[in-house]
């Protein structure tokens, strides 16, 4: 088994593995990265519908409050690296940056692949080294690491020596870019806990037929509210969604789906305002206008100045509201059922989908046994973390890339005293 070595070795080559390979070997350190894949940083590449929402223009607080899982576990590497560095850092090497609504930030360019190269660029004027391959095991002696063995793009057995070794394998989400779940069990076999991963920014499924016979209508501009069975707001939005054959999708919904964490023990209902410019007093108004403009038509044909084609049927059937009824015979209490599907047009929820479906992984390598200032593991010296690996994920609006650098910068700390 041919063996060759280095200062550090990282298994996996994302947005993490290679921001934390380029600032170890800007330290100084020799470093290789162990790839599956044929190419490096392939799901940073298709990020943000292949704009690559890198960060959040805010402050660490702000960006440790968008962290509901784990968040206070990662002040110190937010700190340590936030938004206003990731932004010079890619500034620094050419890639003019841009804030948009939300402060969310992207290249100037509007091309994730500009932030790729740069990162693939940086690696290798700072002398990684990629090696492709699948990481069988993480070696150690005498309970510290030593190196990691690994199957070759040829099918042959070879090591990677080193006395650290970073795990940036990602979660489960696009499996397909090679994020299959690898770390947890390298994790695992080292002995750590690793949190069971589940999807997270994730489109969800609905009950009933509703979305189906909306499938490919989107809203955009509308309020949207998610309620548990207990009635209880858990969250609330404004922006686009999309209407497919299993559910819901799109911006607001991928967003939602984060404050839904318990579908097992809960029944979540999204609620949304078709109008939310217009308050319950003034839509009727617009209602009774509308009803007079319309008042010889049957109740199924007046709604098209207030409705999209595909929502209207389903508006008459949830109204109640026999589809044939006059205008001229709708009663005020019909008016007000109405009134309250534009308001609070409700979706009851069944589920998320699919974990590969995700945006992000939920769960991962439990936080208690990391060290919070380095990334590096409690049970096993020489062995790191970072990025999706770890059990903390946040919000939509670069949130997750911003966990994704901080961890790497505080992992790739590391090899400076080798």
């Amino acid at each position: 088994m041919k063996s060759t070595s280095s200062d550090l070795v990282i298994i996996g080559g994302g947005a993490a593995g290679m921001m934390a390979a380029g600032l170890a070997g800007e330290a100084g350190a020799s470093v290789t990265v162990l790839e599956k894949t044929r190419y490096t940083c392939r799901k940073l590449g298709i990020t943000g519908k292949g704009r690559c929402n890198l960060t959040n223009n805010t402050s660490p607080r702000q960006v440790v409050a968008n962290i509901p899982r784990n968040g206070k576990f990662l002040y110190s590497a937010v700190n340590a690296f936030p938004p206003q560095k990731v932004m010079e850092f890619f500034e620094a090497l050419g890639v003019p940056l841009k804030t948009e609504r939300g402060d969310r930030v992207f290249p100037m360019s509007d091309r994730a692949g500009d932030i790729v190269e740069a990162l693939r660029a940086f690696a290798g004027r700072n002398g990684v080294k990629l090696v492709r391959g699948r990481a069988e095991h993480v070696l150690t002696a005498e309970g510290k690491v030593t190196g990691v063995a690994f199957t070759d793009g040829e099918g042959r057995g070879r090591t990677l020596a080193a006395p650290r070794v970073l795990i940036a394998t990602g979660g489960l989400s696009y499996p397909v870019t090679g994020s299959d779940g690898d770390g947890y069990r390298l994790a695992g076999e080292l002995g750590h806990t690793v949190v069971p991963p589940r999807p997270s920014l994730v489109p969800l499924e609905a009950e009933g037929d509703d979305c189906r016979r909306m499938r490919g209508f989107s809203l955009k501009n509308v309020g949207l509210r998610v309620v548990d069975k207990s009635g209880k707001r858990i969250y609330e939005d404004f922006g686009e969604l999309l209407f497919t054959h299993f559910g819901l999708s799109g911006p607001t919904i991928l967003s939602a789906s984060a404050h839904m964490r318990d579908f097992e023990n809960d029944r979540y209902t999204v609620l949304i305002d078709l109008k939310p410019a217009l308050d319950e007093e003034t839509l009727d108004r617009r209602l009774l206008r509308d009803f007079e403009k319309y008042k010889n038509r049957d109740f199924r044909n007046a709604l098209c100045d207030l409705a999209g084609r595909s929502m209207i049927p389903v508006l008459v059937d949830k109204s109640g509201i026999p589809p044939e009824e006059k205008v001229n015979s709708v009663t005020r209490e019909q008016r007000r059922r109405l009134l309250e599907l534009f308001k609070a047009f409700p979706v009851r929820i069944t589920g998320a989908r699919p974990v590969e479906e995700a945006i992000v992984t939920s769960g991962g390598v439990d936080t208690k046994e990391i060290d919070p200032r380095t990334m590096g593991s409690k049970l096993v010296p020489g062995l790191y973390f970072a990025g999706e690996v770890i059990d903390a994920d946040g919000y939509t609006g670069g949130f997750n890339l911003q966990i994704a650098w901080s961890t790497a910068y505080a992992a790739a700390r590391c090899v400076r005293n080798v």
